[in-house]
């Protein structure tokens, strides 16, 4: 028996098949996991139905999180197909591509907020408006980077977003812990996905991580997809409130090892 078979959930930010969420959807509907996914509008919905279809076309679902309101009818709506659900997978953020770049002492007010919402607070909604889903208890996943903790050139306000995001998953541990529902990050290393090509300067950031990663490589897509199975899994069945870094070693490293041939 497969180790998702008669478990579902939801994917929310799913965007392409090089996003992290389509790696986490592939790793959970390879082992059996019946998925639904959520989409910011038609538009994005018309190309991500194919990707549904291939992942066992579970439900496509309208959530934009920036509007009042939005995440609890979107669950309220999934309730009608899939009265409980076993996990849930958050991958949404969004800034200004404009203010990636440059000093974090210039991002705008207005910035500032809306990356805070919907990179941040939206954890929170998802986990309220889902937790009576779960009367069992359940999983829920989100997604993280280590410009939380560290300075990264041109990641500025997303730093911010996602170190608010981190300190919310600890808070939503303590909250839905006694249910049974556990939650957890996965800080994935740099990627080649449309979110990392918002930053400024991405492809030196790719592979200078890639140059001083202990493994001396960035993760691929799948690495991290079966990371998300683990956390949705029964695997993890002990674990809740942290954050796992999928990144070749690079948070651990300081400086980068020189080569053998250098002084």
């Amino acid at each position: 028996m497969a180790l998702m078979t008669g478990k579902r959930g939801l994917i929310m930010g799913m965007s392409n098949s090089h996003s992290i969420g389509y790696g986490v959807a592939k790793a959970l509907h390879d082992q059996g996991a019946e998925i639904a996914f959520t989409c910011q509008n038609d538009a994005i919905g018309k190309r991500m139905r194919p990707l549904a279809e291939e992942l066992g076309g579970g439900p496509v679902l309208n959530c934009d999180v920036a509007e009042e309101g939005a995440i609890a009818a979107t669950f309220e709506e999934l309730a009608k197909t899939w009265p409980t659900i076993d996990f849930v997978v958050h991958s949404l953020a969004f800034a200004d591509r404009n203010e990636l770049k440059g000093k974090y002492l210039d991002t705008s007010r207005e910035n500032f907020l809306n990356a805070l919402l919907i990179s941040a607070f939206s954890l929170t909604e998802v986990a309220k408006a889902a937790q009576p889903m779960m009367p069992d208890g359940g999983a829920m996943v989100t997604l993280t980077f280590l410009g939380s903790q560290r300075v990264m050139p041109n990641y500025n306000v997303m730093g911010v977003a996602k170190a608010a995001l981190e300190a919310s998953l600890k808070y939503l541990a303590s909250d839905l812990g006694p249910q049974g529902i556990r939650i957890n990050a996965i800080s994935a290393g740099t990627m080649r996905t449309i979110s990392g090509a918002a930053i400024a300067n991405s492809r030196f950031l790719y592979s200078e991580s890639a140059h001083k990663a202990a493994l001396k490589r960035n993760p691929e897509l799948m690495e991290v997809g079966n990371a998300g199975l683990y956390f949705c899994s029964d695997l993890s069945s002990g674990v809740t409130g942290n954050t796992h870094y999928v990144d070749g070693g690079f948070h651990a490293m300081a400086l980068g090892i020189p080569d053998e041939d250098q002084d």
